[in-house]
């Protein structure tokens, strides 16, 4: 009875998981994406310039034109209807921005008139922001100290943002909201980290499941991750797919690799009785290979999976893209669904019973290897997603992207509670805020680290974390 309602529940979770990546995520190109003015799709022969002009008010500014000269010569555009520009670049190099202030609505004026020009650092594949806030001029002309500079280049496999990290959209764009009037650097910090905790929770909450029903910590699935990313830009850019379509596909493939791996390689390894710890060096040549892989079919650009800038709305302290609004909703909704089968369905229960005691649950009537075999799927399902979500979010993904984000997966499943995916949801939360606020005094290029001292100090003070059981350790 309880084999055949594991079965029965395990089939429900991945076809609600699949509809709601259907009906959600259709959203997020439908009330999320704005083109902008001439819309650039960095590839290995293109670098973009681009940038989002609003005035004082908040309100887009249409029809500014801005130029810009480098080694591939002058180049220009104007702004569209959404405040959006964006310049096709192909010669890397320096490029110096010029916006004709002649050309500004009446009444605008730049916040920053030394600022302009602005010159920015350009390399093909990758998008440059050049902001040019608008609204009363600074006292002192100084410059933005944070928000208002270009973002720098992020190293191999970082994921781009923003100099602080503070608010980066799904196409790279630095956050204007840092300098808009009105904002609050501490809030906007606070609500980038929740945003990006709840994404990087829907990524790792599937290896908090493996780890509690089968003991093993899956050091490949940070490429499950790059998977669902990788196969929503191919969707996208290569087919041509609608962003929807795109993210759906991601999830399905990734459902498929999840129960390729069980069935075809940990499945096999639990039955002729191979430890974990075995398992685990198996998990990591893995990843070696994925990774290698998807260097080779993709190389080591980012790869934004979408080219255009999406609008941005203002709510007075801080400021977040609309289509950051629909990733969020997506991720909020997900997890809620995943905590009501965890906590309020038959196969919830009987897959807390496997992560409990496997042997009593298989003596209770349950199917163990089932619960299993549905556990890699739907975790993979989710990596899959919250991988294609968080490269939009960050604004690329890249063939070690999933490998950048496993340090904080880790470090929010252990802050959590291993086995516990409640407390790995908490955890992901605790440690998006932490990686956002931790730029108010260190700098950005060591944000990441702080997830690193918060494990050694989880492991050290309380290793079975928030929500876990100290019996779960050694």
């Amino acid at each position: 009875m309880h084999s055949v309602a594991a079965q029965r529940g395990q089939t429900w979770l991945i076809r609600g998981l699949a509809l709601l990546a259907l009906l959600m995520t259709s959203w997020v190109i439908t009330a999320g994406s704005a083109a902008a003015a001439d819309d650039c799709v960095p590839d290995s022969s293109t670098g973009c310039i681009a940038g989002t002009i609003r005035t004082a008010a908040g309100d887009p500014a249409e029809g500014v034109e801005l130029t810009a000269t480098g080694p591939a010569g002058e180049l220009s555009a104007s702004t569209d209807d959404t405040g959006a520009w964006a310049m096709a670049v192909e010669e890397a190099g320096t490029y110096e921005v010029s916006l004709d202030e002649a050309t500004l609505p009446e009444g605008e004026t730049l916040r920053q008139p030394e600022n302009n020009p602005r010159t920015v650092e350009v390399e093909l594949g990758s998008q440059t922001a050049a902001l040019f806030p608008l609204g009363e001029p600074e006292a002192g002309g100084g410059t933005e100290p944070s928000a208002g500079a270009e973002p720098t280049e992020p190293a191999a496999g970082e994921p781009e943002g923003e100099e602080t990290a503070a608010g980066t959209d799904e196409a790279g764009e630095a956050s204007e909201s840092a300098g808009a009037a009105g904002n609050n650097r501490v809030v906007q910090l606070i609500v980038s980290g929740l945003t990006f905790g709840l994404l990087l929770a829907m990524a790792a909450v599937g290896a908090n499941l493996i780890y509690g029903t089968t003991g093993l910590s899956n050091f490949a699935h940070g490429d499950l991750v790059t998977l669902g990313g990788l196969v929503a830009f191919t969707c996208v850019r290569t087919f041509g797919l609608p962003l929807w379509l795109g993210l759906v596909v991601a999830v399905l493939v990734g459902g498929v690799a999840g129960f390729l791996l069980d069935a075809g390689i940990f499945g096999r390894l639990r039955r002729i009785g191979v430890g974990t710890t075995q398992q685990l060096i198996v998990t990591i040549g893995i990843s070696l290979a994925a990774m290698n892989l998807f260097l080779t079919i993709y190389g080591g650009n980012p790869l934004p999976i979408v080219g255009t800038i999406s609008e941005r709305i203002n709510f007075g302290l801080f400021s977040m893209s609309m289509q950051t609004i629909w990733l969020l909703i997506v991720a909020v909704i997900v997890l809620g669904l995943v905590t009501v089968v965890l906590q309020k369905t038959r196969l919830g229960r009987a897959t807390r019973a496997v992560s409990d005691n496997s042997a009593l649950a298989a003596a209770s009537g349950i199917n163990v290897n089932r619960i299993i075999r549905g556990v890699w799927v739907s975790a993979a399902m989710l990596a899959a997603l919250g991988g294609a979500l968080l490269a939009l979010y960050l604004g690329s993904t890249r063939f070690n992207f999933g490998q950048v984000m496993l340090l904080l997966m880790f470090a929010a499943i252990t802050l959590g509670g291993l086995g516990s995916p409640l407390g790995g949801i908490l955890g992901a939360i605790v440690i998006g805020l932490v990686v956002e606020l931790s730029t108010l005094i260190l700098p950005n290029d060591v944000r990441y680290a702080t997830a690193l001292v918060i494990l050694i100090v989880v492991l050290l003070f309380r290793p079975q974390g928030i929500l876990g059981r100290a019996q779960r350790i050694g």
